[in-house]
């Protein structure tokens, strides 16, 4: 499953960058402007946008690469990065519905969205420490759940401190 979300996410990167530099170029040759703004300023911010987003989501696909390779989950600013593009897939996805209504875009903005979701959890269930036996088995095998757990010693307060 990380294997899968890393591929979109690297072809993704690629479309958003791509996207970016083409509007960037169709708004140069047209000498577009928008309220006023230099059309040499909106070309060069669009190509700068895209290969931002572009690096962003590689960078993510990168994350997503090394919890497929090491079977681990991701930890730090990988897991920061994860949690980032599954916010800015829900975002897009958002976006894609109320302002195009195309839904195609909205279907793939969620299905990406569920597929962050999914690695980030299922990675999280397999945590736990490293060589240490389930909960529910001890050195005697399996515990009966009928029978309460019989502590070693018991919590006792410390002594009240006496009025002197």
């Amino acid at each position: 499953m990380a294997w899968i979300l890393a591929v979109v996410l690297f072809v993704e990167a690629f479309g958003v960058a791509a996207l970016n530099w083409f509007l960037g170029i169709v708004a140069d040759r047209q000498n577009m402007s928008l309220a006023g703004i230099d059309p040499d300023a909106m070309s060069v911010s669009s190509k700068i946008g895209g290969v931002v987003f572009g690096l962003y989501f590689l960078l993510c696909a990168v994350v997503a690469l090394l919890v497929a390779v090491r079977d681990r989950a991701p930890a730090g600013l990988g897991r920061i990065l994860l949690i980032s593009v599954a916010v800015v897939h829900g975002l897009l996805g958002a976006f894609a519905w109320a302002m195009v209504l195309n839904k195609a875009a909205f279907v793939f903005m969620v299905v990406v969205l569920g597929l962050v979701i999914l690695l980030l959890m299922t990675y999280d269930r397999l945590e736990g420490p490293s060589g240490a036996a389930p909960a529910s088995d001890g050195p005697d095998g399996p515990k009966d759940p009928e029978q309460p757990e019989k502590d070693p010693a018991p919590i006792v307060p410390p002594p009240a401190p006496s009025p002197s």
